[in-house]
């Protein structure tokens, strides 16, 4: 709770990490999408459902913490100084924020802070505050989106208490409407799974997230009775059915790490084209102390997916995926196992960019471990990489998305 003159709430540690997640996340998104010299602005809208009051107390150290929506704020001021930084034609980063908080002390304690750190001026302007649910505002906030054209670049940030306050449908339907759309959304996984149960109370919330055949059709009761896994076959389920009903054609759910290397958050992050999804899982890369995923490191990262305790590596010796060098390395080596199989069926090959796109979504690799996977194949004669300029592609850092990949014009038989 927040309240004007008193001492802010305390923030947890998984919290802080998606916060740090959030702000590197958004100065490497407006990076990537201004690569033209020519380019001489940059229109995007950030929306956080959830802004609360703008600053914490942290939990062990005491210190202020900055909430998400001056995260925000700085991040785009952190990017424009990166941009423009080596640029003969400065960039114009023109960018509204939409910060909403339905509850009435915590929107004046954001307002206060906002003022007091310089951003009153915008407040009206490039700011905008609302004091009320983010379900109530989709609409209006989709329609301010599309007036700035149909593809306009939008994050929305929904860092929801809990599991139950954005339905499926909801992120449904902002996909549907804008091309340019972006949803990071939590979900706190552990909570669920200790509440769902045989009552008309799990039915209803199933209902209302919008993923009511989660159970396939079995009570909670026979689904823990038969399978020792329970909860493994609860979370597949859940992040299919998720995914499925919120409609991004890309995203990566992986767990944010507690201080004890726990996970019990999912960050996923729902996106419409397959750059924006390899932005956020470099960060993962880059962040790998804040992440983890408990299932494979290729193709098929999903057979595995979800936190037991006792599948902890603090409670024995069986690691999770921690997007580190030995998660590289596993990475590297299974992508190159897996992609001739993949290239060989069809002589003419594929491009990079059309593997990278039909394969991303199954796998925690980034475009790079990929590309290092296929220079890997290179070296061994079991592809061949060509550009469009007919030449062959060596290293990884020579291969871009409309290079060839090709079987070898002389093959090794796969088993």
């Amino acid at each position: 709770m927040w309240e004007s003159g008193q001492r802010p709430p305390v923030i947890k540690q998984h919290s802080i990490a998606k916060h740090e997640i959030l702000r590197s996340y958004l100065v490497a998104y407006i990076q990537t999408l201004i690569s033209s010299p020519n380019q001489d602005s940059f229109r995007l809208t950030l929306v956080d459902g959830f802004a609360g009051g703008g600053l914490y107390l942290h939990a062990t150290g005491g210190h202020e913490v900055l909430g998400s929506p001056l995260i925000m704020l700085e991040a785009v001021q952190e990017a424009a100084i990166l941009v423009n930084l080596k640029r003969t034609k400065k960039v114009q980063l023109l960018v509204d924020y939409f910060f909403i908080e339905q509850d009435k002390r915590a929107a004046a304690v954001l307002r206060n802070e906002l003022v007091a750190r310089g951003y009153g001026g915008e407040i009206g302007r490039s700011i905008h505050l609302l004091n009320t649910t983010f379900q109530s505002q989709s609409d209006s906030l989709v329609e301010f989106i599309r007036k700035k054209g149909r593809a306009a670049r939008a994050i929305f940030l929904l860092d929801q208490y809990g599991y139950s306050e954005v339905p499926a449908s909801l992120i449904n339907s902002i996909m549907l409407q804008l091309q340019g759309a972006e949803v990071i959304l939590t979900f706190a996984v552990d909570s669920f799974l200790n509440f769902i149960g045989d009552h008309q109370t799990s039915m209803g919330l199933l209902k209302r997230i919008g993923i009511p055949g989660l159970l396939r059709g079995r009570s909670i009761k026979d689904i823990k009775h038969s399978d020792a896994k329970w909860r493994f076959f609860i979370q597949s389920c859940l992040y299919q059915d998720l995914v499925n009903a919120c409609g991004a054609r890309f995203y990566t759910p992986f767990f944010i790490r507690s201080t004890q290397g726990h996970g019990d958050y999912w960050l996923l992050h729902l996106s419409q084209r397959p750059r924006a999804r390899d932005v956020m899982t470099r960060i993962h890369w880059e962040k790998n102390n804040l992440f983890i995923h408990y299932g494979g490191a290729g193709l098929n990262m999903f057979h595995m997916l979800g936190y037991v305790p006792k599948n902890d590596s603090d409670y024995t010796n069986q690691f999770g995926f921690c997007f580190d060098d030995p998660a590289k390395t596993a990475s590297i080596s299974t992508l190159s196992e897996q992609i001739p199989h993949i290239i060989y069926p069809d002589p003419d090959g594929m491009s990079f960019g059309e593997l990278f796109a039909s394969t991303c979504n199954s796998s925690p690799a980034s475009a790079e471990i990929y590309k290092e996977a296929l220079s890997s194949l290179i070296q061994q004669k079991e592809i061949e990489v060509v550009g469009p300029d007919k030449k062959q592609r060596r290293a990884a850092s020579t291969i871009h998305d409309n290079d060839q990949i090709l079987p070898p014009r002389q093959r090794s038989f796969l088993f």
